[in-house]
């Protein structure tokens, strides 16, 4: 039931799992992450989106020809 002084008066450390409020820094880094993130995320889906485009498939076979 008693806990040492120690116990109660350490100090969270960060990875302890209890960080408590983010820093600012830490808040503009996740959110750089994350707008990188959802960057790449649309490149992709633009990159699929023209795979299957068939308008694209003759640029690719036109450009394949010519060399």
């Amino acid at each position: 039931m008693s806990e040492s002084h120690d116990e109660k008066t350490r100090k969270h450390h960060p990875q302890d799992g209890f960080a408590g409020s983010p820093t600012t820094q830490q808040m503009r880094t996740v959110g750089q992450r994350r707008r990188d993130a959802e960057g790449k995320l649309e490149h992709h889906l633009e990159e699929a989106r023209h795979k299957d485009d068939p308008r694209d498939d003759n640029a690719v076979n036109e450009a394949q020809t010519e060399r």
